[in-house]
């Protein structure tokens, strides 16, 4: 099984990107983030004309996640299972054969201090108590993926100086993804890749993608059977290079 993860930025403005991705690529499972736009507008037939089912929590213009699936998506659940209301789309889960894969969006942060890094900070801690109490991660295969708007350390930052302490790199941010690690999770691409350089974020302002200078904040993060079928974790910079991308690039993990 090949599972992705793909920050989109918009689905229906990316539709021909991610149809011609989807044929070239073929992945069993994608995990789809910023779709922005509520069910009723999702690009459904499309897409499963292409060959995949669609589980969808969307919000219009803002957030929105998506699973798409070439196998029967079940159990589907939106949003954390708590009680806390919470009006942002970023969370989906289901049950794809035998693998649990929750497809998260984390809240950006804007920058350190401000009110929404604050939210930031209190939803990764919201998510790692969902995640531990919903799953058995010592014995069901877990994939929980996305673009986590955070990077683990400074191998996944092009320049560390420059971003020492910033948004997205700061060491608070890092501690509250760690805790959802400590759950029993690993980074499976860095199973598979110890060394910098690796990154999945390029700024459309600064050219990024053209000058290499990226961040690597899409993450799956596996259970331990989950990492046990794991044989491979790659980033595909295809979309990200070709006409009108995101400015994200999908992450594969193979499960067999």
């Amino acid at each position: 099984m090949r599972i992705a993860t793909w920050n989109v930025n918009s689905v229906r403005a990316r539709l021909p990107v991610l149809l011609d991705w989807l044929a070239r690529a073929q992945p069993d499972v994608v995990c789809l983030q910023e779709t922005k736009c509520l069910e009723e507008a999702f690009p459904r037939e499309p897409i499963e004309d292409a060959g995949y089912q669609c589980a969808v929590y969307g919000q219009k213009t803002y957030n929105g996640v998506a699973i798409l699936a070439k196998k029967r998506i079940e159990d589907v659940a939106c949003g954390m299972q708590d009680d806390v209301e919470d009006p942002e789309a970023r969370v989906i889960s289901a049950m794809i054969e035998d693998v649990i894969v929750v497809d998260a969006y984390v809240v950006n942060g804007q920058e350190v201090g401000h009110p929404r890094y604050d939210y930031k900070l209190a939803w990764l801690r919201r998510l790692a108590k969902d995640v531990g109490r919903r799953f058995d991660l010592k014995k069901e295969k877990v994939v929980v993926c996305g673009d986590f708007n955070v990077t683990f350390d400074d191998r996944d930052v092009h320049d560390p100086g420059l971003w020492h302490e910033k948004i997205l790199c700061s060491t608070p941010e890092r501690e509250a993804l760690a805790e959802l690690v400590d759950l029993g999770l690993a980074d499976a691409f860095r199973k598979f890749h110890e060394e910098g350089g690796h990154y999945t974020w390029w700024d459309y302002r600064t050219k990024g993608f053209q000058r290499k200078q990226g961040l690597r904040i899409d993450h799956l993060l596996l259970s331990p059977p989950a990492m046990a079928a794991c044989t491979g974790v790659e980033i595909d910079l295809a979309p990200r290079a070709g006409e009108k991308p995101s400015d994200h690039a999908p992450v594969i993990a193979t499960l067999e």
